[in-house]
């Protein structure tokens, strides 16, 4: 209670405001069972202070709605399903939840989940499958946050100011929200197709989903240990990337304080409380996309003759159950009908027609259902809650093997200590390398040893998915069949396969469903060990190292090939400019680099081409290093140098223009440059967005979003800095819009106030008092 008490002692140092009105100074006696205190610092980030949990999560559901309010209420209304009701049919879903391509497919989509009652009977479980006691309370508080602030009437976000569809959100959309984020790369993958198809019609969809989870989620992560630090203790690095425009998946910032119980800082969704990403006095974590496993399988489907809606199990005949689902959608009049559509399940799940760019025909004798690993699991928040509760990178780990809650992350965590541990404990289905050669169909034989994708045989039960004794929900690997690994350098990963987190130590054992090993990196995990490796030979790291490595956007493609390149330039007739762009170019992505949007370019096309650019191929015995050597005399490779300036010349942009003037984004019609780059590329500040032909890149879309640097000291009050490179708030009227991006473009870090006399000190401080009466 220490932490309180000091809290108590400087209430009369501070400018209390009852739910945002100034009062005078409070006796020291604090805050009241009825109330959250909310402390703002620099760039708006709030340490939300309360006594129970219920409170804890009104205070953080307050500030997170101060600040995105729309992007809260954009993801009620998707989960409802009714934004075809509200903004009509045709548009495409801001939400980010799925990957529907309009809102009529999203609605239809989420009301069949809906209608299913699947959230509602996990619920009813008791915890750890249904959420736990202190979890329960932190919604129910986050939820009640959210209504009153709404009800303040003080929300100016013009995307949802005055709107119809901005209403209070209950509970049950946040579970909702949780569970729908764990399907986003299985059954969220494709809606669409689940949402239309029909025996005998042509597959459904639009082809947009990607069977290999090409979703705009990503992520590097390095937790380092003892044996890398200076100083002996750990540092982490978390840099989730994720879609910006989206707010199903927005990340905010804030500490959350409950004297004695919990005090974690760090950055969670807008909409859930808690967070995904972040550290407590003693411990750090952060996480990544597992982009290689697969949450999900196919069974293909053995229909019986004259009758597409009824398929064999072991001979025995068993029908597809039919929902016609119902909703509401506004015609171009602005008035309502409504739209039914059927949705065939199968004991497996539903029914799809396509996966990504793979066509799935429902014909006479066959047809594909979808299973879900994550269509059970409502316990993310389960597992978040335990996380941050854990003293060591080994309690946080232990969190992640009890709660099993997490959908599709690796967690890297580290300690004061000096220990590094990482866990890919999420939900994968079990299948087993033995069973997958048993089951899987002539189309899984095609797409398991290439992308993990099982396609098994639905007409036999021996074919259905295992069952792990150490699992706390059927049909999935428990904690003891998934990979983990404990060291004292360090351990990274950037959306790779469990095989390397750290490349003197690779792993291996595990089922082709979890991920690949053996295998060609992605030029993001080679140029993450290359820099690693490039600190350790000069000293070990410390936070300063750290944020160095984040933001120096080397393009390790380049340092691969630049060379080559502009030797091929020199012998190809009227490319002098662009010889000279390149030759001149620093090998950076900095916003004032000339010469890096035409390697860009040119890269751009020449890593679609696939192994066959290289002269030294991959060599499993030295895979940060390998393949290399362009192919110069690839006469694709020479056409793509000039493509790129004829893309930059139609663009009406200068060869050497500075890459900042054409890699930015726009606030408030300022455009703020920003470096960084593709992942292809290899730059470990990954970001994206469209090139349009006209104009070049437009806005960046999808990227880094929260980055932190959490140095640990031995003081209880480590060394941290932070950005959430989009800002606080996605409203642009907003004082926190753009702050942090400015600082971003800049590559200045908010240094965090986490121990509460640096939150004192803060020359910004405000000071809110928020009441549940």
């Amino acid at each position: 209670m220490l932490l309180w008490k000091r809290i108590a002692a400087v209430g009369a140092a501070m400018s209390l405001l009852a739910a945002g009105t100034a009062t005078a100074a409070q006796p020291p006696d604090g805050v009241s069972r009825a109330d959250a205190t909310i402390r703002y610092t620099e760039y708006g980030i709030p340490h939300i202070v309360a006594n129970d949990y219920v409170n804890l999560g009104f205070g953080q559901g307050y500030a997170a709605a101060k600040d995105n309010l729309c992007a809260i209420a954009d993801v009620a209304v998707t989960t409802r399903a009714e934004r075809s009701r509200w903004l009509g049919p045709d548009a495409p879903p801001t939400s980010g939840v799925s990957q529907a391509s309009t809102n009529l497919a999203s609605d239809l989509y989420f009301q069949g989940l809906n209608e299913s009652g699947a959230v509602e009977r996990m619920l009813a479980e008791p915890a750890p499958r249904g959420p736990y006691r202190e979890v329960r309370e932190l919604i129910r508080g986050y939820v009640e946050g959210v209504n009153k602030y709404l009800r303040t009437g003080k929300n100016t976000d013009p995307a949802c100011r005055g709107a119809g569809w901005l209403k209070p959100i209950t509970e049950l959309d946040v579970y909702r929200h949780s569970h729908a984020i764990g399907m986003i790369f299985g059954q969220g993958g494709v809606a669409d197709s689940i949402t239309a198809s029909l025996p005998g019609a042509p597959p459904a969809g639009t082809g947009r989903e990607q069977m290999t989870g090409e979703t705009g989620i990503g992520s590097n992560a390095i937790a380092i240990g003892s044996a890398a630090s200076a100083n002996g203790r750990g540092v982490s690095l978390a840099n989730p990337h994720l879609p910006w425009q989206l707010g199903g998946t927005r990340l905010w910032q804030s500490q959350l304080t409950l004297p004695g119980k919990l005090d974690v800082s760090g950055a969670g969704v807008v909409g859930i409380p808690l967070m995904w990403l972040g550290h407590n006095e003693t411990a750090a974590w952060s996480g990544t996309a597992t982009d290689t496993t697969r949450t999900y399988t196919l069974f293909e489907l053995k229909l019986v003759p004259g009758s597409p809606t009824t398929y064999l199990v072991d001979g025995k005949p068993e029908r597809m159950r039919r929902s016609d689902v119902s909703v509401l959608s506004r015609k171009a009049d602005g008035t309502l009908e409504r739209v039914v559509r059927p949705q065939w399940t199968t004991r497996y799940g539903p029914v799809t027609t396509r996966l990504g760019q793979r066509e799935l025909p429902w014909t006479a004798s066959s047809a594909f259902a979808i299973a879900d690993a994550n269509a059970g699991n409502l316990g993310m928040t389960n597992s978040m809650f335990e996380i941050a509760r854990g003293r060591t990178a080994g309690e946080m780990i232990d969190a992640v093997r009890r709660t099993q809650g997490l959908p599709w992350m690796n967690i890297l965590a580290t300690d004061d200590r000096g220990r590094v541990e990482y866990s890919q404990i999420h939900g994968v289905p079990h299948v087993t390398d033995a069973k997958a050669a048993r089951c899987n169909t002539s189309l899984g034989k095609e797409l398991f040893e290439a992308d993990g994708v099982a396609v098994l045989d639905g007409s036999r039960t021996a074919c259905a998915w295992g069952r792990d004794g150490d699992a706390l929900r059927p049909g999935v690997f428990g904690p003891a069949s998934l990979p983990n690994l404990t060291r004292d350098d360090y351990l990274a990963n950037s959306n790779d396969s469990y095989w390397l987190f750290n490349p003197t130590a690779p792993k291996t054992g595990f089922p082709r469903i979890v991920g690949p090993v053996r295998y060609e990196q992605n030029m993001r995990t080679r140029g993450g060990f290359i820099e690693i490796a490039d600190q350790l030979e000069k000293g070990g790291f410390t936070g300063q190292a750290m944020r160095d490595l984040m933001f120096s956007h080397r393009d390790h493609a380049a340092e691969l090939v630049r060379a080559d390149v502009v030797g091929m330039c020199a012998t190809m007739p009227g490319m002098d400019a662009a010889c000279a762009a390149l030759a001149g170019w620093d090998g950076r992505s900095d916003t004032g680099s000339r010469g890096a949007l035409l390697f860009d370019r040119f890269w751009s096309l020449v890593d679609r081409m696939g192994p066959g650019i290289w002269k030294v191929p991959f060599d499993v015995k030295d895979p940060v290093r390998t393949p290399n050597t362009l192919d110069t005399g690839n006469t694709a490779i020479r056409k793509a140098l000039t493509d790129a300036v004829a893309e930059l010349t139609a663009a009406k942009i200068p060869l050497d223009a500075p890459y900042g003037d054409n890699h930015y984004v726009e606030r408030n019609g300022k455009k703020i440059p920003l470096g960084g780059g593709t992942a292809g590329r290899g730059v470990y500040n990954s970001l994206g967005g469209p090139w349009d032909p006209a104009r070049g890149y437009t806005e960046i879309v999808h990227g880094g979003t929260y980055l932190h640097v959490v140095a640990f000291n031995g003081t209880g009050c480590p060394d941290t800095t932070t950005l959430l490179t989009y800002s606080q708030s996605a409203n642009p009227e907003s004082a926190h819009h753009s702050d942090q991006t400015e600082l971003y473009s800049r590559k200045h870090w908010v240094t965090e106030r986490y121990c509460e006399k640096d939150i004192l000190a803060s020359p910004s401080l405000e000071v809110v008092r928020v009441s549940r009466r």
